[in-house]
C-alpha cells in the first residue's frame, strides 16, 4: 500500500504547522478586508479548457474524468479559474469583491521538492478596481505574510503590456507576444542561450533575435533604462509600470519588490502586472508564490469584449512554504492536560473532561491501562504540565487530584477548582 506519486499525508507535528500558516494567511487576509470563499474542485471540462483559462501548458496536467452521465470534468489546476466562474455566476455581487481561498489543486506534473500533484493553494484576489492600488496591497500583504512566517522574500515584478511595448520595439510581432513572453519566462531555468534557442524555434528575425539576445546578455536593466533606450516613455504599460513603483516606494517596499523586465508568468491570462516571490538567501530556488493582473477572464467567459471585471491576485504555494519552514514551531501550543482514571472510574474521568472542554482548556483522558508510574513519565517527557487523577480514593470523595509537573506538588480539590488553577 503506498500514496500516488506526487501525493502524501500529513500527521502530528507537520500538521500542525502546515495548519499555523493557514492560520496565519488566514488572519493576515482577514485584516486586509478579504471573505472567505470556497469554488468546487470537480468543474466542466468546457469551463477549464478554455482558450481564456490557464493555456496549453497547465492544460497538459489537468487530471480529466468522465461522469455516470458521460459528461466530462475536470480536477481545477488552480483556484483562479473556478473563481471567475464563482464571479459570472453571481452577477448581484457588490465590487470591489476582495475574496480569499484556501484549497487543494492537482496537476499531473512533474514531481520535486516542493512541488506536488496534489497540493494546497492559499489565493486572495480583488475583482473591480483596474488600478495599481490593489496590486500594491497584494505585494503588501505578501511581505506582511512573510514577515509573520520569518522567511526573508524578494518580490520580483513586472507588467506584460510594458514589456510587450519592449519587445514590439525591438521587432517581435503582435501575434508572437505571448508567446514570447512565456519563453523568456523561463529565463532563470534555461538561461539566456535555451532562451535564445526556444525564440529561434519560434521563427522570429534575426534582428529581434540579435536585440532580445543583447537585453538578455547584459545586467539585469531598470525599467528608467529600458524605457529611456527605447523611447517607452508615456506608453501604457510604461505609465502602469510608473504608478505602481510610485505606491511601492510610498508603502516602504522599494527594496523588497525588485522590477524584473523579463518577468511574464507561465499562465497565458495575465494582462498587466505580473509578481513572483522568492526567498532572499537564493538557498531555495523554487516560488514561494505569485500572481498578477487577470483583466479579461471573467468578461470573456460572460462573452462580453471589455474587460468589465478587472481582476489581480495573488497565490501563496503551501508545499514550498513548508520546504522553508520544516518542522519549525510558528505558534506554541501547551501540551494537554491528561485525565487519568484509575481502576473503573472512566465515568467520572469524562465528566472531568467535559469541565476542562467547557471552559476551553485541552484534555486527554488516557485508556490505556499503563502503570501511574509509566504514563507520569510519559506525560512528563510531552511536556504535560497538569494530570488529572481520580482513583477510588478521589471518586469516593467526589474530587480530583491535581498534580503539577512542574512544580512537583499535588492537590485533592473539586473539578471546578482545578479548572481555576489550570486556566
Amino acid at each position: 500500500m503506498q500514496n500516488v506519486k506526487g501525493t502524501y499525508d500529513f500527521i502530528g507535528r507537520e500538521q500542525a504547522v502546515r495548519l499555523d500558516v493557514q492560520t496565519t494567511l488566514r488572519e493576515l487576509f482577514e485584516l486586509y478586508g478579504f471573505e472567505p470563499v470556497d469554488t468546487t474542485v470537480l468543474n466542466g471540462l468546457e469551463l477549464l479548457t478554455s482558450k481564456y483559462a490557464g493555456g496549453d501548458e497547465i492544460l497538459r496536467e489537468m487530471y480529466r474524468l468522465t461522469d455516470q452521465g458521460g459528461r466530462e470534468l475536470g480536477l481545477r489546476y488552480d483556484l483562479t479559474i473556478p473563481f471567475t466562474k464563482v464571479i459570472a455566476l453571481n452577477p448581484g455581487l457588490e465590487f470591489p469583491f476582495k475574496r480569499y481561498e484556501m484549497g487543494k489543486v492537482f496537476r499531473d506534473g512533474p514531481v520535486k521538492k516542493g512541488r506536488l500533484r496534489e497540493f494546497m493553494q492559499c489565493d486572495a484576489d480583488v475583482v473591480g478596481i483596474a488600478g495599481p492600488q490593489a496590486e500594491a496591497e497584494l505585494l503588501m500583504l505578501a511581505s506582511d505574510v512573510f514577515r509573520k512566517l520569518k522567511i526573508p522574500v524578494v518580490i520580483k515584478w513586472n507588467n506584460r503590456r510594458f514589456l510587450g511595448e519592449l519587445l514590439e520595439k525591438v521587432g517581435v510581432p503582435e501575434e508572437e507576444l505571448l508567446s514570447v513572453m512565456l519563453t523568456l519566462d523561463k529565463l532563470a531555468k534555461a538561461g539566456s542561450a535555451g532562451v535564445i534557442a526556444e525564440l529561434e524555434a519560434k521563427g522570429l528575425t534575426q534582428e529581434a533575435l540579435t536585440a532580445i539576445g543583447d537585453l538578455l546578455s547584459g545586467q539585469q536593466p531598470t525599467f528608467d533604462e529600458l524605457a529611456s533606450a527605447y523611447g517607452l516613455e508615456g506608453q501604457p504599460g510604461a505609465l502602469e509600470v510608473q504608478s505602481l513603483e510610485r505606491l511601492l516606494r510610498a508603502a516602504g517596499l522599494g527594496e523588497q519588490c525588485i522590477f524584473d523586465a523579463f518577468l511574464s508568468r507561465g499562465l497565458s491570462f495575465y494582462t498587466g502586472t505580473v509578481y513572483e516571490i522568492f526567498d532572499a538567501s537564493g538557498a531555495y530556488t523554487s516560488s514561494l508564490g505569485g500572481g498578477g493582473r487577470y483583466d479579461t477572464i471573467i468578461g470573456k467567459l460572460l462573452q462580453r469584449d471589455e474587460p468589465a471585471y478587472p481582476a489581480v491576485g495573488i497565490s501563496f504555494g503551501i508545499e514550498s512554504i513548508m520546504a522553508m519552514l520544516g518542522e519549525r514551531v510558528l505558534r506554541e501550543r501547551p501540551a494537554p492536560v491528561l485525565i487519568l482514571p484509575l481502576g473503573d472510574y472512566m465515568a467520572e474521568a469524562l465528566g472531568a473532561a467535559a469541565s476542562l472542554r467547557s471552559a476551553g482548556i485541552r484534555c486527554e483522558v488516557d485508556g490505556g491501562g499503563r502503570k501511574l508510574k509509566k504514563v507520569l513519565a510519559s506525560a512528563s517527557a510531552r511536556g504535560v504540565r497538569f494530570c488529572l487523577i481520580i482513583g477510588e480514593e478521589e471518586a469516593s470523595l467526589g474530587l480530583v487530584r491535581l498534580k503539577d509537573m512542574l512544580e512537583q506538588t499535588e492537590e485533592l480539590m473539586t473539578a471546578d477548582k482545578a479548572v481555576w488553577r489550570i486556566e
